[in-house]
């Protein structure tokens, strides 16, 4: 091995902001996966205090009834809302989902509709935030709303 060899810069992530956490994880060469590799979840922003993910539809999203299942949509809004929520975080500091409330409007064909999550956050304290998402269509339908309430680890 050649002494000229460079190795890439090890990224420390305990001292990121959550923000630049984010956009390191999610942009990172052979970044560890997550749920969003499974949904097909492309990032479409991140800032502080805001998210937005979306996916395309796609027929193993199908319920019984043969629409998208509720769970995509419940995991989308998980996922922008808790984001956004560790947008606003320092560094070293870690959240989780406390609790989750989802409101469905319409159901959704399995068909390849993009579906955009944007996850705003309402509040954020020192042991709990709170965070608000919308999911709309392809033709800016909504098609599901949330709340969640998330306990921030200091």
């Amino acid at each position: 091995m050649s002494s000229e060899t460079a190795t890439a810069p090890r990224i420390d992530f305990a001292e990121l902001s959550g923000l630049e956490l984010l956009r390191a994880a999610m942009t990172m060469e052979g970044r560890p996966r997550f749920i969003g590799d499974l949904l097909g979840m492309e990032i479409d922003l991140l800032e502080h205090g805001k998210v937005v993910f979306a996916l395309e539809t796609r027929a193993d999203f199908a319920n019984p009834l043969g629409t998208t299942h509720g769970g995509i949509c419940a995991t989308l809004l998980d996922s922008v809302m808790g984001c956004a929520v560790h947008t606003t975080l320092d560094a070293g500091v870690g959240y989780t989902t406390l609790e989750l409330k989802v409101n469905y409007i319409r159901s959704v064909p399995t068909d390849g509709r993009r579906l955009t999550a944007t996850g705003t956050t309402i509040h954020v304290g020192r042991t709990t935030a709170t965070a608000e998402g919308r999911v709309v269509d392809d033709k800016n339908r909504l098609v599901a709303h949330a709340t969640t309430t998330c306990v921030i680890f200091r």
